[in-house]
Parts: C-alpha cells; structure tokens; sequence
C-alpha cells in the first residue's frame, strides 16, 4: 500500500504534524543503499558533530576531524579538551557527518549536505597502544609538532542502523523526506 504525507496544523500548539494517508504512489524506501556505500561516504568526508552527555549529565557536542578504519571512526582531540573529559569509557555517542554535495548547483547557491548519523559507544584511549599509535600518528600529522603529543584519541564504534538523509539522492528529491530518508545496516 502506497503512502503520502499530508501537512496540516494542529490548533492547540499550532505546530505542524505530517499525517500518512493512504492511496499515494510515492517511493516508501528511500534510497537503496548498501553498508559499504555510507562507508564510503564516511572515509570520503573528515568532518563529524559528537553528541555525548557530561558525567555530570548535561548533553554536549562537539566536533571532531575524524579518519575510518576498521568499521570505526577515530578522532585525534587534546588530551585537557572537553572531548576527552566528558565522554566517559564506553559512553554512548550520537555522530552526525555531513556529506558534501558537489555539482555545478553547489558553486551557484549553497546546497545543503547530506547527512549520516548514527548511535554507537565511544572510548577515548589517554595512553595509546602501539596499533593506536599508528592511526593518532596519521590524524595529528598535520598538525605543528608541539601540539601532536598532547593529543589522545577516541575511538567511536557504531551501532545499529546508519540514518541518511539526502545521501545518493538527486537534489530535486531532497525536500521529499521518503525519498531522502534510508537505513542502512552499519555492518
């Protein structure tokens, strides 16, 4: 059964609220993606928003410039940084990384990007192992010396499903949110 989307507002809080109604022939699914194509997209961008709750309970975030390896994302932040204290051993992250979208619209009007998020748990590693050492030494290599030892790592590992808006998605398309919206198996 095909479903459309109907706007309409709600006298009490004069807020809108999308209703579904049957009989509309719109795509229901989104776009059809693959686990290793948002991993793609993931290694192809270096930009994520870290959502994450304090040990004192207040909700933060941050972002980071991150590499993927693994099925993983690691990001290189200051040992003192808000980043490396609040986000506790194991704590669970919300990660949000906007996909650039390019074309000849972007270099004309500005073009908002596509988005991945995900929930996963994060560990932020104080003293590095030797195979740690190796990615931390790959994310802080362009920055000044005297910098990169006081640099740690976190390592974020998601969970679940990936949540795409826009993402392979021809721009027309993205103001439809049942054709730009997918999940994706994150392995």
């Amino acid at each position: 059964m095909a479903i459309r989307h109907k706007e309409g507002r709600v006298r009490a809080s004069e807020e809108w609220v999308v209703q579904a109604t049957p009989g509309h022939d719109r795509q229901l699914n989104g776009p059809r993606l693959t686990s290793e194509q948002v991993w793609s997209s993931l290694a192809k961008a270096s930009f994520a928003i870290v959502g994450y709750v304090t040990p004192t309970g207040e909700p933060r975030s941050s972002g980071v410039v991150y590499k993927t390896l693994g099925g993983r994302l690691y990001a290189a932040v200051a040992t003192r940084s808000w980043k490396a204290r609040h986000i506790a051993p194991s704590s669970p992250v919300s990660v949000t990384v906007p996909v650039h979208r390019g074309g000849i619209l972007a270099l004309l009007m500005p073009i908002p990007p596509a988005t991945v998020s995900f929930h996963g748990s994060a560990i932020v590693h104080q003293s590095v192992s030797p195979q740690v050492r190796s990615v931390l030494d790959k994310l802080v290599a362009t920055l000044p010396a005297e910098q990169r030892a006081s640099r740690c790592l976190v390592e974020i590992i998601p969970e679940g499903e990936f949540l795409t808006y826009g993402l392979r998605v021809p721009l027309r398309k993205t103001a439809d949110p049942v054709a730009a919206l997918a999940r994706v198996p994150v392995s």
